[in-house]
């Protein structure tokens, strides 16, 4: 255990790695600040954005640090430019969670996203994480446990989407591979 965290002490942060990860984490913002659509149904109003297909992408092709990192900056910062400040901490947490959970899936057993099963099992547990996490926030911040339902199908509606990423991933990865990009 101790030789193992010496180890993860010595590696070191590259530049390519700050910039890779700042960039991903303005994709991650940018796709859920301007592509997005504002639901009626919800006690809060709701907010269906493409800002998961980016979150997915970035954990599925870039793995658990980078993932969590995109997306807990990426709509944690969101939520502080966009008046839902209240809900920056929670969603920090809870995206930094799903892009740690779906990244370490989708490189797990050396698969290193590749693997339409891997990652799609990694979708569906950090869609868990998101359900329940945003279910319990809405709840601590409203005071109430019934009106947070309202939210779910809108929930539902976005990671829908967002595995759309699932099917672009390798055709990002390709497209990375033959222009001698980042991975």
């Amino acid at each position: 255990m101790a030789q193992q965290m010496t180890e993860n002490m010595k590696k070191k942060v590259s530049t390519k790695d700050i910039v890779l990860t700042g960039l991903l984490t303005s994709m991650v913002l940018v796709a859920t600040m301007f592509i997005n659509i504002r639901l009626p149904i919800s006690i809060n109003g709701g907010l269906i954005h493409m800002g998961n297909v980016m979150l997915f992408l970035a954990a599925i092709l870039f793995g658990k640090n980078k993932g969590m990192i995109a997306g807990a900056f990426g709509m944690g910062l969101f939520d502080v430019l966009s008046g839902w400040m209240a809900w920056a901490p929670f969603t920090f947490l809870i995206r930094g969670a799903m892009g740690y959970i779906i990244g370490h899936i989708a490189h797990l057993n050396g698969k290193k996203g590749d693997s339409f099963f891997y990652n799609f099992v990694g979708i569906l547990l950090s869609s868990v994480v998101m359900v329940a996490g945003y279910y319990i926030t809405e709840g601590l911040l409203y005071g109430n446990w019934v009106a947070p339902m309202t939210s779910i199908p809108g929930n539902l509606v976005q990671l829908i989407f967002g595995c759309s990423a699932i099917f672009i991933a390798p055709i990002v990865k390709k497209a990375l591979k033959a222009t001698g990009g980042i991975l």
